[in-house]
């Protein structure tokens, strides 16, 4: 397979391995131990305690502060190559992708639906999505505005981060030369085994009922990636797509997005 000249991230290959890898396993791991701790302590009862009735409002701050230092630290391994012509142009994408991804809870509510659906629309996500993480459980307006705020930052910074510099700067390179030595290839290396490989495991690493928005998400961020060559680009997409999806949950109540 032809590469670009030998860059420096291949003198130190564990590590951007590392980099690239890492915050993705820590995120999902604390994820399952989470929600695992969350369940085994939950008493959903007015007479508990928040820490115990609502475990997620402790369990994301935890996930979100442990999983920005572990980027924060290993920072000089991303290569974002921030520009305004791509920032925009990720912004625009990450705009028209959110707008499918909540299009069928949309058309949920347009076609006056109520309940569960089945069959082709339930695999397509028109679904309520109404029950989820809710800040507005706190009275107090400190909880509220903490509990709000961490959850942008989730959502829109650490997500965003963690899952662009995982899909697209290493499991890309990583299936168009698992054999070779792939961290020569530049960010965005097309390969057909690549665009199927990050788009099909983007897409199961969400919800089911993401499931048919998740793909075509994915395929739009790849696209993004092999067109513009950039990281950066990828993740603003990303943090639009979020921060813009984290807007319309609070305005209209679709708490199950999250």
């Amino acid at each position: 397979m032809k590469s670009v000249a030998e860059p420096w991230r291949c003198s130190d290959p564990r590590g951007w391995v590392r980099a690239h890898v890492m915050p993705f396993v820590w995120f999902m791991g604390l994820l399952m131990l989470l929600q695992w701790v969350g369940e085994w302590i939950e008493w959903d009862h007015p007479a508990a305690p928040w820490w115990r009735r609502w475990p997620e409002q402790w369990g994301y701050p935890i996930q979100t502060v442990f999983c920005l230092f572990y980027l924060i630290k290993r920072w000089r391994y991303y290569e974002f190559d921030w520009n305004a012509r791509w920032c925009g142009v990720g912004v625009l994408m990450g705009a028209a992708g959110i707008a499918i991804w909540l299009l069928p809870t949309t058309l949920y509510d347009h076609w006056q639906f109520a309940g569960e659906t089945s069959g082709w629309m339930k695999w397509c996500g028109i679904q309520q999505r109404n029950e989820g993480f809710n800040p507005a459980v706190f009275g107090h307006p400190l909880a509220y505005g903490f509990s709000l705020v961490t959850r942008f930052v989730r959502a829109a910074v650490v997500v965003a981060l963690i899952e662009e510099i995982f899909w697209r700067g290493f499991l890309m390179r990583f299936l168009a030369d698992r054999d070779g030595d792939y961290w020569k290839l530049p960010f965005g290396y097309h390969t057909w085994l690549g665009f199927a490989g990050s788009t099909l495991a983007f897409m199961l690493a969400h919800a089911p009922v993401d499931y048919a928005a998740a793909l075509i998400y994915g395929a739009m961020a790849y696209f993004l990636s092999v067109w513009s060559k950039n990281l950066g680009a990828c993740v603003i997409m990303h943090a639009t797509a979020n921060f813009l999806m984290g807007c319309y949950i609070m305005n209209y109540g679709k708490y199950g997005l999250w």
